[in-house]
């Protein structure tokens, strides 16, 4: 299998859009296009044909370039088959387990619902390329509008098992708020600190946070955390089920 040349474009207020090229065969996905003109403007300057889009979910920010980048470049669309009602254009469903071909680079696909009720992310295993769209984020993970807390718990705890190397190109640049709001929680935690410290000295620079890896996920995002006993006496539910301790945590965040 051949590796991804990834590109990742800023767009709206804190949205990330990526292209992602198959070095052998040149196709090229548009990995959730909240606008088109960017993106087109970004794969001519490369030199890079837009074959595909891929859309996590159906959210507005993730699909709203796909009817004017598919009349611009006639690209497929693949999407969620949970949510292929909600998704522009889209021309192949997939769905949990289901493997699909980029050129030579193939994803693996997993049904990821809590934000929306049919969220998937794209694991691209020969190039470490996790797109999870709005499920993980760095140091955090999507509000639940859609879904319940035992979702979100058990999608994060299935991507959280992905290689440690697995570099997270999640759809936001929220990551200087989520380690605010991580301290608040787990200010305990030496490598989150030292992690808060670099993501402050990133962003004064201008640089982005994204993509992270999944080790320090692992590590630092309270999010993925919720079955340490650490964490469970943070907030006060030591002994308490990791769902009732992913809830308390994604509440504390929602009114943080």
């Amino acid at each position: 299998m051949a590796e991804l040349d990834i590109h990742q474009i800023p767009v709206l207020n804190d949205n990330y859009v990526y292209l992602a090229r198959c070095r052998a065969t040149g196709m090229t996905a548009v990995v959730d296009p909240a606008v088109a003109g960017p993106v087109l403007a970004e794969a001519g300057r490369l030199g890079w044909t837009i074959t595909h889009i891929l859309n996590t979910h159906h959210h507005g920010d993730h699909v709203g370039g796909n009817r004017e980048i598919v009349a611009s470049t006639g690209c497929t669309v693949v999407g969620p088959r949970a949510d292929r009602d909600r998704i522009p254009g889209i021309s192949v469903a997939v769905d949990e387990g289901d493997v699909y071909r980029l050129g030579e680079c193939e994803a693996k696909v997993f049904f990821v619902p809590g934000h929306t009720r049919g969220h998937i992310a794209y694991w691209f295993p020969e190039s470490n390329a996790l797109f999870c769209g709005d499920t993980l984020f760095a140091l955090g993970c999507g509000r639940l509008f859609e879904g319940t807390p035992e979702q979100m718990w058990r999608s994060l705890s299935k991507l959280r098992t992905l290689p440690p190397e697995t570099r997270v190109y999640c759809a936001h640049e929220y990551t200087q708020a989520n380690a605010r709001f991580a301290l608040s929680v787990d200010g305990g935690n030496a490598a989150l600190k030292a992690r808060a410290e670099e993501i402050d000295a990133a962003r004064a620079a201008g640089r982005p946070t994204v993509p992270s890896l999944l080790e320090l996920e692992r590590r630092t995002n309270p999010f993925l955390r919720a079955d340490e006993p650490a964490l469970a006496a943070a907030v006060g539910l030591a002994g308490k089920d990791p769902v009732a301790v992913f809830a308390e945590v994604r509440h504390r965040k929602d009114v943080f």
